[in-house]
């Protein structure tokens, strides 16, 4: 799942939309894999978050 933003070009998105890809499909993977492939997305995003606030 792409998302059309206004993001600086520099902007490094390559782990969040890895983590975004993971849940596609979740309709063929078992239901007990879903909860850690939310988490990784909340992991990604959570990491994304707070490096803008460190640099």
């Amino acid at each position: 799942m792409q998302f059309d933003t206004d993001q600086p070009a520099d902007v490094d998105t390559s782990d969040i939309d890895e983590a975004i890809a993971g849940t596609e499909n979740l309709d063929a993977v078992p239901l007990t894999e879903h909860v850690g492939r939310f988490d990784a997305v909340h992991v990604a995003l959570n990491e994304a978050l707070t490096s803008i606030d460190s640099d």
